[in-house]
Formats: C-alpha cells, sequence, structure tokens
C-alpha cells in the first residue's frame, strides 16, 4: 500500500475514534509507535510539548508532524486532513440530524455515555505522559518495581513539582511556565 495512503488510513480511525479532542488520541499514537518507525514511544512526550507549545490543535499538530517525519509537506498535508476528515463529515451528518432529533432522550443517554469513555481516554493519556516525563521508561509495560528507583527521573520530578507548586500558586499565563520549563531544560541539559 502506498505510504501517504496508510498515513491517511491509520490517522483517519484516529480522527474516527479519539473523541474528547488531542489528548484522546494519546492512545491511538503510542499503538502507532509499536506499529510503525514513523516515530518512537519516547518521542511521543517531546511532540506533546511541541503541539501544546505551538498553535492550533494538539492532535492536528501530531498528525501534521508525525506526517512531515514519514513523508514531508504532502506526508503532513495527508495526516492532516485523514485525522480531521472524519469530524468533518461527522459534524456535517450530525447537523442535518440534530434539529430533528435534539430532544431524543436516546441521543442524550448517547451524549451522557460518551463522557465517561472520553474521560477514560484522556486519563490513560495523562498518565501515558507523567509516566513519559517523569520515568526514564516511556510506557506502563516497562516500568518494574524492582528497578523503579533507578529509573525515576529525579531532575524531572522536581521540575514537575516545582511547576506545579509554580502554577497553583501564582496565576501567570501557561506560556509563561512553559518558556521557564524550556529555558531549566536547556540549562540542566533534561
Amino acid at each position: 500500500m502506498n505510504g501517504l495512503l496508510l498515513l491517511f488510513i491509520e490517522f483517519f480511525k484516529i480522527g474516527l475514534f479519539s473523541v474528547g479532542g488531542g489528548m484522546a488520541t494519546l492512545p491511538f499514537l503510542y499503538r502507532l509507535a509499536d506499529k510503525y518507525s514513523w516515530f518512537s514511544v519516547n518521542q511521543i512526550p517531546d511532540m506533546i510539548a511541541i503541539s501544546e507549545s505551538t498553535p492550533g490543535p494538539l492532535g492536528v499538530n501530531m498528525a501534521t508532524y508525525t506526517g512531515f517525519q514519514f513523508g514531508g509537506a504532502l506526508g503532513s498535508v495527508c495526516a492532516t486532513l485523514g485525522l480531521i476528515f472524519p469530524s468533518v463529515v461527522i459534524i456535517i451528518m450530525i447537523s442535518k440530524f440534530l434539529e430533528k432529533f435534539r430532544d431524543n432522550k436516546y441521543v442524550e443517554y448517547a451524549f451522557y455515555g460518551l463522557r465517561p469513555a472520553v474521560t477514560g481516554l484522556i486519563a490513560s493519556a495523562g498518565a501515558g505522559v507523567l509516566i513519559g516525563a517523569l520515568f526514564h521508561s516511556a510506557t506502563l509495560d516497562e516500568l518494574e518495581i524492582s528497578t523503579l528507583g533507578s529509573m525515576i527521573g529525579i531532575k524531572e520530578c522536581i521540575l514537575f513539582a516545582v511547576l506545579l507548586f509554580a502554577t497553583n500558586k501564582w496565576k501567570k499565563h501557561p506560556v509563561f511556565y512553559i518558556a521557564i520549563g524550556a529555558v531549566i531544560g536547556i540549562v540542566l541539559g533534561f
């Protein structure tokens, strides 16, 4: 299969099933990292940091980055279109039928059922990011209790604790803390 078509199809599937925003795409991206050589599991936290620091939705930024890594500008277009295409089609379909079914109790139940599913996807993504950022191992599968002490990133944990405290104590713009984290990372060689 053509590599660009494969890229489009894989990100189409991610766009179709990652309900809840960019963080909900992370479990799918971890699966992609295991399945293809487009990026590694260890690159995902860096991709998140870059995607969160640049304008645009996280999922779209990560699709664009992955596509560019694989196939240059055309690859980034294919991956990005693959990710957003399901949403566009679904929104068009919903807009056609929403007025008709607005007060339907089953539609309401479906939306209530989606909430915990989305929460679970986002919690899973958050746990993966936290583990990837604070431990020298990128996934839960690689963590072992016996070697946990040697896998903990002490500098990373200290920076996490300091920034967690600072963000709760002083209500500065998130860009301020992103910049501080970047400078500390550069200076201390994270």
